[in-house]
Parts: C-alpha cells; sequence; structure tokens
C-alpha cells in the first residue's frame, strides 16, 4: 500500500510539474507575442524580430499574427527568401483554413506569389499553382495585379488544348472583380453625396475606393482584350452547340454562354436564341428576360418584348444593377437603330447610379457614330464631337473604374473638334453656344482643337 501511494504522489508530482512547465511555456508565449507585436506596429523592426523568432520555434499555433506580420519581416526587412518561404509553409501548416476578411488565405497565397515574381524566385508554373491555390479559395482575396496575372497564364497553358477551361476562369474571375467594383461604387456613390462634409478619414476612404476602383476597371479592360483573341464566334458556337444538351438546365454555364455570345456580336447565330430560351426557362430573373425580350423583338413580338423588358426591370431591386439592366435595354436600342430611345434608357440607367460611366461613354459614342448625319457642312460634324467629348468627360470624372478608357476618348474627341480656322471661316466665336442638329439638339459651347 505504502508503494502504491508513493507511486501516486510521484505521478502527481511529475504531472503537476508538467502542468506548470506548460503553463509557464504558454505565458511566455503570450509575453513574447504581446512585446513582438507592439514592437511591429511601432515599426521597431529588429526588437520585434528576436521574439519573433522565439514565436517562430516555440508558439507556431499561438497567432496568425506571426506569419502575417512575419511575412512582412521576412520579405521586406530581411530580404530572405529561406524565411519567406519558411513563414509561407509554417502558417499553412498551422493556419490552414483562415478564410475571413482579416486573416485570408486567399491572400497569403496571392502575396507569397507577389514576392515570388517580384524578386524572381520561382518560375511561371511555381506561381501559377500558388495562385490556382489562392484563385480556389477566393479569387476576390486574391490582388489585382496577381488576378491578372493568373488569367494570363490559364489563357497561355489552356487557350489551345482547352478552351472552355479558359473560358470559365474568365467567368468566374470577373464576376469576382465586378462584385468588387460594385462594392466600391456603393461606397463611392455614398461619399459623394453632395450633401455631405467628409472628415478627413472619409476623404482618406474614398480617396482609396477610388484608386482600387480605377485599378480593378483596368483589369477588367485587360482581361477583356485577354479573352477577345481567342472568344470568336467561331470558336464559341461550336463548343456551345457540343456541350448544350448537358447544360441545357445550368443556370450559370447558360447564363455566361449567353452574355459571351451577346458580347461578341454572334446574335445572328440560331444557337443564341436556343440558348436564351433555355436560359429564361431554367432562371426566371431580371438577366435572362433581358435577353429573351430581345429574341422575342427580332421575331417581330414588338409589344412582348416590351413587356418582357419591363418585367425584367422590375424584378431587380438593386439600384446598380437596375441601372445596368437599362443600359444593356439601351444597347438592344441601338442595335434597332433607335438613336434617341438608347441615350434616354442610357440617362434612366443614370438615374439609378449616377456614377455610371459606363453609360455616358455610351452616349458618347451615340454621338460619335451620328458625326455625319448630324451635321451639313465640317463645322457641324466636328461639333457633334464637343457633344460626345462632354459625355467622355464626365465619364471620366465620375467612374474611376473607366477613367482609363474613358480619357482615350476624351483624348480623340477633343482632337476632332473644329479648327480656329474652321471656326473662322463659319463666322462664329469660340466660346459662343451652338445647338446640334438632328436628334442630338444637344447645345454645346464652340471650342476648338487647336
Amino acid at each position: 500500500m505504502k508503494k502504491i501511494t508513493f507511486l501516486l504522489a510521484v505521478f502527481v508530482f511529475f504531472s503537476t510539474a508538467k502542468t506548470n512547465a506548460q503553463a509557464d511555456a504558454n505565458r511566455e508565449c503570450l509575453v513574447k507575442y504581446n512585446l513582438f507585436k507592439g514592437d511591429f506596429k511601432s515599426k521597431k523592426y529588429d526588437e520585434a524580430y528576436a521574439n519573433w523568432t522565439y514565436l517562430m520555434e516555440n508558439c507556431k499555433d499561438l497567432s496568425v499574427n506571426i506569419y502575417k506580420y512575419g511575412a512582412d519581416i521576412a520579405q521586406d526587412v530581411k530580404k530572405d527568401p529561406a524565411l519567406a518561404k519558411k513563414v509561407y509553409e509554417q502558417r499553412l501548416q498551422y493556419f490552414p483554413e483562415h478564410h475571413d476578411s482579416k486573416n485570408n488565405l486567399a491572400k497569403a497565397h496571392s502575396d507569397y506569389a507577389t514576392y515570388l515574381a517580384k524578386n524572381k524566385l520561382g518560375t511561371d508554373d511555381e506561381i501559377f499553382v500558388i495562385l490556382e491555390k489562392a484563385y480556389q479559395i477566393s479569387p476576390k482575396d486574391m490582388s489585382v495585379k496577381n488576378i491578372y496575372k493568373y488569367f494570363q497564364l490559364v489563357t497561355d497553358k489552356y487557350k489551345d488544348v482547352e478552351p472552355q477551361k479558359v473560358f470559365d476562369t474568365y467567368d468566374d474571375v470577373i464576376e469576382s472583380v465586378g462584385e468588387k467594383l460594385d462594392d466600391y461604387t456603393k461606397k463611392i456613390i455614398k461619399l459623394s453625396d453632395s450633401t455631405r462634409t467628409l472628415d478627413a478619414k472619409e476623404k482618406r476612404y474614398l480617396r482609396a475606393y477610388r484608386i482600387n476602383s480605377k485599378a480593378l476597371g483596368q483589369i477588367e479592360g485587360g482581361l477583356d482584350n485577354i479573352i477577345s483573341e481567342i472568344a470568336t464566334c467561331e470558336r464559341l458556337v461550336p463548343i456551345y452547340n457540343r456541350d448544350f444538351e448537358s447544360n441545357k438546365t445550368n443556370e450559370t454555364w447558360l447564363r455566361r454562354a449567353v452574355s459571351r455570345m451577346f458580347n461578341k456580336g454572334c446574335q445572328e447565330d440560331p444557337l443564341f436564341e436556343k440558348l436564351a430560351k433555355a436560359y429564361a426557362e431554367a432562371t426566371p430573373s431580371p438577366d435572362s428576360y433581358s435577353f429573351y425580350a430581345g429574341i422575342l423583338e427580332k421575331n417581330g413580338d414588338v409589344a412582348g418584348a416590351a413587356e418582357m423588358r419591363q418585367k425584367a426591370f422590375d424584378l431587380e431591386t438593386d439600384p446598380l444593377k437596375k441601372a445596368k439592366t437599362k443600359l444593356k435595354f439601351a444597347q438592344a436600342a441601338k442595335s434597332r437603330g433607335q438613336l434617341s430611345k438608347a441615350r434616354s434608357l442610357a440617362r434612366e440607367a443614370l438615374k439609378f447610379n449616377p456614377n455610371y460611366g459606363k453609360a455616358y461613354l455610351f452616349i458618347a459614342r451615340l454621338y460619335q457614330a451620328s458625326v455625319n448625319d448630324c451635321g451639313s457642312n465640317e463645322f457641324e460634324k466636328r461639333m457633334v464631337y464637343a457633344a460626345a467629348l462632354s459625355q467622355a468627360r464626365r465619364a471620366a470624372s465620375v467612374d474611376p473604374s473607366i477613367s482609363s478608357v474613358a480619357k482615350k476618348y476624351v483624348a480623340t474627341y477633343k482632337a476632332n473638334l473644329p479648327s480656329k480656322k474652321v471656326i473662322f471661316t463659319e463666322g462664329i466665336k469660340a466660346g459662343s453656344s451652338f445647338t446640334i442638329k438632328c436628334w442630338i439638339g444637344e447645345t454645346v459651347k464652340v471650342a476648338t482643337s487647336d
């Protein structure tokens, strides 16, 4: 009995000692962590580094911040590729499923890929693998540049052997970009309210939203340029004909197929009508009804098309999406040659989203297309560009996401204004008002290209 009691006492002693040791270790980890975090945020990187190395070896699963902040130390302070790799690998090992906005794993992959590419430490294939991991987790949490880079790598890898994968990736990425843009647009509209006086913090936020929106808009344009090279009607029609039967009730596949055919101008192919009908039957929605309205109109049912468009519009509740729906109606009106109606619909779109630069650019291009129809001499024709210029400038000023594109139109339209010689010959003074003829009917100031 004494022996058993002695053994129990020994067991309790060692268990207690072990527990106390563990508690001491935990306390040490917390002390080191708090010191590290405080020094890092105070930009005392040398002091932070000493405690961080202890955490990396002894407190690996304490906090994801060990790796979030540690990545900056390894990459930007120490500039040590081996250390950066260790941070990345331990992050994946000890915090493999952090998907919230602050500790996002997709961002961790994306940032590491950026580091490898920037320092030429990885091949395209190695970087592709890492970006694909980020993409599979959450495309919207990848950096703007990496979204573009990933899609370019996918295109290079699959465009000839599996073009459908390129199309699917494009759709996923462009939808993620669109979600981000819509989010920034809502925030910009809110902070651009003329009745509000912004404080310093709100001004910083507004500037950041505009910068990010502009960057995303440029990426969106870049993605479109890449996809336009391979997404031709000649390429799309055989693929969608091949896959239609297995996808005729697949909402996502149908939506993407119809949208791509529409955007590439493939509506004249019989397949487009087949896809649009299937899409409307599979998913009654504002988007599917909008496309189906075009089919009804093409087949002579003007009243049915108008009813379907109104139904599509009424179903939508998000103001930004209502604006997009109205612009889609405007595009359909333009294709029918109803230019005044198209402008009216684009202006209605702007009532729902006053920062919708694409609507302003659409009107500008309507004017541009009417240059030869809205003037009887060189002066009158060139003054049409003044109306287009006004719309393009408005697009550039209100919508950061398309400001780069809009500024190109501004430059083109400005270069096509009447010269001083043409204005002098016409007997009109620069700065005076001039009303453009035909359906445009806008009054603009006389300006020169000189």
